[in-house]
């Protein structure tokens, strides 16, 4: 029987995102290229969901969590957060719309400031954009302190009273503040202990539960976003590879840079673990101020075809809800054959190794 229920809408949709750094050189300092950080980005969230962000570091996965809260202003496409496409608002507008987006940072150290008490910091978004008297403000604070697991007591104390974990909780208390829709988490356990890093993100999917938010998880910790997670993009040198559902990413990778990524992922399981098979990439990554002519990933890809070399991939849809931007699934890859037999043998190959 069909599903009657219409599709549900997105909280956040990203069109064509790019966000380039200009780069000038010489005696006058002309603009001579640019840093393409992020180059043509596009995917969706749902109300309630996490999309896990991932990639090697220096693949723009922090830039694109910048972008959409327009802490960097991007250089095209649009950021639809609620309705409203925040990458061409004004800056009164823009303030306006700040409470429904918000960011917990990677270092809490860095981003909490050592002069401001914890009530201060926790408090400092109450004061910009509301006109609550102290006592309305103080049982907030309160509040947030209860909700992620902080003493009242410590409400008097200062950043370096506090370990990283308790920064960290401080953090995403000064995020919840002004009660957000979209939050935005890049890295937010890589400062942290591994023991604290599992209570860090359990933290996360309870208020999520409790106050219906929306992430983008932000990692390249491939263990911990397989864990929160509800789909996966991996990035590679600006641009989405894949996109697809967290189970069907982790069973089966369609990419070949998704699977030599995940192929590094430890096996706790000994027999599987004699049984995998390392994908060990060869060369370097290319700069982002220079990209390959065709496929980011043609110069270190172990299927790298002719087509592949000239013509960059559209991230299209392959499987239902799985997204790869790869010429084994396009229409008809180098080889003369179909996508679908390509994808066929390519999945068949993968099965077999």
């Amino acid at each position: 029987m069909l599903d009657a229920r219409p599709p549900q809408t997105p909280l956040v949709q990203v069109r064509d995102l790019k966000m380039y750094f200009p780069i000038y050189s010489g005696l006058f300092r002309r603009h001579t290229g640019d840093v393409k950080a992020v180059d043509g980005i596009s995917f969706d969230i749902l109300q309630g969901e996490t999309l896990g962000l991932v990639g090697e570091s220096g693949c723009g996965k922090s830039t694109v969590g910048r972008a959409l809260l327009r802490l960097y202003e991007p250089t095209a496409g649009n950021v639809v957060i609620g309705g409203t496409d925040v990458a061409t608002l004004a800056p009164e507008a823009l303030r306006r719309a700040r409470p429904q987006m918000q960011m917990v940072f990677q270092d809490p150290q860095a981003s909490l400031n050592p002069r401001m008490s914890l009530a201060d910091i926790i408090g400092e978004p109450l004061n910009e954009h509301t006109d609550w008297d102290t006592a309305k403000k103080l049982a907030r604070i309160y509040e947030l302190m209860d909700a992620v697991g902080l003493n009242r007591k410590f409400a008097n104390r200062f950043p370096h009273e506090f370990s990283g974990g308790q920064r960290q909780r401080i953090g995403i208390a000064r995020a919840l503040a002004l009660k957000p829709k979209f939050i935005v988490c890049d890295e937010p356990i890589a400062a942290l202990d591994v023991s604290i890093q599992a209570q860090v993100v359990n933290l996360l999917e309870d208020l999520q539960d409790e106050f219906g938010l929306t992430y983008l998880f932000i990692s390249h910790d491939l263990s911990m976003v397989r864990h929160i997670a509800d789909r996966v993009a991996v990035m590679y040198l600006g641009r989405v590879a894949e996109l697809s559902p967290r189970d069907d990413l982790y069973a089966r990778p369609l990419h070949p840079y998704s699977e030599a990524l995940l192929s590094a992922v430890p096996e706790p399981d000994p027999s599987l673990a004699r049984r995998r098979e390392r994908i060990i990439l060869k060369g370097d990554v290319p700069s982002p101020a220079n990209p390959p002519k065709g496929c980011n990933f043609c110069t270190r890809c172990p299927r790298v075809m002719e087509i592949c070399t000239q013509v960059k991939p559209d991230l299209a849809e392959v499987e239902p809800g799985r997204f790869v931007a790869c010429h084994l699934y396009s229409d008809t890859n180098a080889a003369g054959k179909t996508g679908a037999s390509g994808a066929k043998e390519h999945n068949q190959q993968g099965e077999s190794q």
